[in-house]
């Protein structure tokens, strides 16, 4: 897999091997001021697009997790 910041493609990894090695991907933190909207906007984006309302469901409720982090700034 293959992160955008490349100081986590040492450190995050994928110990099934689901990912492809040149697959883009993207780390969201708690601690990110807008870590809560991004996922909120991820799921009603996946429902628009069809995808299941279950799965969005659960991304909400992530989201309000995330959103009660203690620790905000801005990402690094």
């Amino acid at each position: 897999m293959k992160h955008q910041n490349n100081k986590y493609n040492d450190r995050i990894q994928d110990s099934e091997d689901k990912i492809p090695e040149d697959e883009p991907v993207f780390l969201i933190r708690a601690q990110d001021k807008i870590s809560g909207d991004i996922l909120r906007t991820w799921a009603q984006l996946n429902e628009d697009a069809g995808g299941d309302k279950n799965l969005s469901d659960q991304v909400r409720q992530h989201a309000k997790e995330m959103d009660l982090w203690p620790v905000k700034k801005l990402a690094d």
